[in-house]
């Protein structure tokens, strides 16, 4: 009989663990902590804790069973089911609550320095591409830093043009800088682009630039604006208030505006280096480098 009941306890002994213990053959051990104080989930003995498994009841399979035959059906008629319905695009793009007709001609026939503040937030179109413009700078007669000083020639001539036409030209043999001529006929003033948001298009612009991102550097910068747009030099001349083409379309006024000293013109005056013609929406980070000379206006 004493044989017997040692057979059985080896028998119990050679079993897993977990049995041993559900007998009440071997005690329940504590599980250990790691070096940050957390309970671990491995026991002293090196084997893990089994996982704990909730059963469903029947009643809540029935309901998930009914939602998913809910949502394919819904499929079936047309409507996307809830789980596929398409994620919100984490693209930042500055909200555009309507698009204007093209401003009138009088709109750009005003001082450089008036009309850049005045052309953010305004629109650019060309095709199915429409831009939100976010960051200026102004061009004015007697400027150093302007193209207009070198008078009138076969490149500068549009600038000399009357205002709300484009003047396009190649910067360093690779870069399209789109700029809108500012004040009257004969003055030779402008407002470079220099960054926009993209509206519509995104896809078009992502292929024009050869880049498939949704961040700003997609639009931050006067060369990144021409390539999106797909322009050249033939765009010059080209009257932005007229339907059709590229143009100049009204948009909402933006809440704040930053201002400080233009980029990349080291060449000119002291005086014109310094002076304050930047102009660029506060808030959005569609806006080139560098930023940290902008201040409130």
């Amino acid at each position: 009989m004493r044989s017997l009941r040692l057979r059985a306890i080896s028998s119990v002994n050679s079993t897993h663990p977990l049995l041993r213990r559900t007998l009440g053959l071997e005690p329940q051990l504590s599980p250990s902590t790691n070096a940050a104080g957390e309970a671990s989930p491995m026991t002293t003995s090196g084997a893990p804790t089994p996982p704990r498994f909730k059963r469903s009841s029947p009643r809540k399979k029935s309901q998930l069973r009914s939602r998913r035959l809910a949502a394919g059906e819904a499929e079936a008629a047309g409507a996307p089911a809830l789980a596929r319905a398409p994620l919100p695009s984490p693209l930042e793009v500055d909200a555009v609550p309507r698009i204007g007709r093209a401003l009138p001609r009088e709109f750009f026939e005003v001082d450089a320095l008036d009309l850049a503040p005045r052309l953010l937030g305004k629109l650019l179109r060309r095709d199915e591409v429409i831009l939100r413009i976010t960051e200026v700078e102004a061009y004015r007669p007697n400027d150093s830093a302007c193209h207009g000083r070198f008078g009138i020639t076969a490149r500068t001539a549009p600038v000399f043009g009357p205002g709300g036409h484009a003047y396009v030209y190649l910067c360093y043999g690779l870069h399209m800088m789109l700029n809108v001529v500012a004040d009257m006929e004969g003055v030779g003033a402008a407002v470079l682009i220099r960054s926009c948001s993209p509206v519509t298009g995104l896809e078009t612009i992502q292929r024009r630039r050869g880049q498939q991102t949704e961040k700003p550097i997609l639009l931050t910068g006067p060369g990144k604006v021409g390539q999106a747009l797909g322009l050249s030099t033939d765009w010059s001349n080209h009257p932005l208030y007229t339907p059709g083409g590229l143009e100049v379309l009204d948009g909402p006024e933006p809440e704040a505006i930053l201002v400080g000293p233009r980029v990349g013109i080291d060449y000119a005056s002291p005086e014109h280096v310094a002076a304050p013609w930047r102009f660029a929406i506060a808030g959005t980070p569609w806006i080139s480098a560098p930023k940290n000379t902008l201040r409130p206006r």
